[in-house]
């Protein structure tokens, strides 16, 4: 069984990505930016901040930092991005998810510029994704393809079931994974599938993003299965100082008996959407001066 380490494939993306950043700003003479906007005390998304500010640091990618109390209103979060936009020097711009009940989160989404959008949620860019056309890709969809690229895993032809729908993983990764020079034939299971077993055990490749521990299990999956495991959860852990332990959403112990590959939770899929956000920033940055990643040579 191959483990499929994000963790490493991340590194090597992270070092492409600062020798790039190095090029840009010896030809443009600034930095590529991120904007990063944390609202709210939600303990995950100030972990998931602080990752993404580390990133940054480590590639040499600029990031300005925004942080508000969770009862901001919706004009003054909406004026903040309006004034991002106008931003000259940010090429990206990320508002941290989730946000507060009182806050219209597809209007945020919707407000920043598609130019600007490296999470690639923006309905321009998410419109762009299903016809084929160059856009900035969702960062978790896009680390799940690289994973499976950097691991010789070829989707063409082959039964893939997506565990999940949402606008953040499942709906773009479908579409990703039909794309034409991919080529596989996907299922989308939701929560409403009366047994998603009937679809998993016929897979060649699972991909769980329900956000529940252990919801795949071995007896659900066929013989030399590829299971990504998007699921990040927090389980409470006395014997952790954090007081919680990182779960997938894969039984990971069972499936290692039947999987001819498997992604670790932690060490997966996570740092490989935080790799990707690098790297679509560079490409935001690359694109606002009207050229591509690979004319910095």
């Amino acid at each position: 069984m191959v483990v499929l380490s994000g963790k490493e494939l991340s590194s090597s993306v992270k070092q492409q990505v600062a020798s790039s950043a190095v090029k840009f700003e010896k030809r443009f003479s600034r930095r590529p930016c991120l904007a990063v906007v944390l609202v709210g005390e939600d303990p995950a998304s100030q972990t998931y901040v602080r990752n993404k500010r580390k990133a940054c640091d480590e590639v040499g990618i600029l990031h300005l930092d925004f942080t508000f109390t969770a009862d901001i209103t919706q004009e003054q979060l909406m004026m903040c991005i309006s004034e991002l936009n106008a931003n000259p020097l940010v090429d990206g711009i990320l508002v941290q998810l989730p946000l507060p009940g009182h806050i219209n989160k597809l209007a945020v989404t919707e407000a920043i510029s598609p130019q600007k959008d490296v999470d690639g949620f923006h309905p321009q860019n998410m419109g762009k994704l299903l016809l084929g056309r160059k856009c900035l890709l969702p960062c978790t969809p896009k680390g799940i393809m690289k994973l499976l690229d950097y691991y010789d895993i070829d989707v063409r032809g082959k039964n893939v079931c997506v565990m999940g729908r949402s606008n953040i993983v499942g709906k773009p990764l479908s579409a990703l994974l039909m794309q034409d020079g991919r080529d596989a034939t996907v299922t989308v299971c939701n929560s409403k599938t009366a047994d998603d077993s009937l679809f998993t055990r016929s897979a060649d490749i699972v991909i769980s993003a329900v956000g529940n521990p252990g919801t795949l299990k071995a007896d659900m999956v066929s013989e030399g299965v590829v299971v990504i495991d998007v699921g990040i959860n927090r389980v409470p852990d006395s014997s952790k100082k954090s007081g919680y332990s990182l779960k997938g959403d894969a039984d990971y112990d069972s499936l290692c008996q039947v999987a001819s590959a498997i992604t670790p939770v932690p060490g997966g899929v996570g740092p490989m959407t935080i790799a990707m956000l690098m790297e679509n920033t560079l490409i935001a940055a690359c694109w606002r001066e009207g050229i591509e990643p690979e004319d910095l040579g």
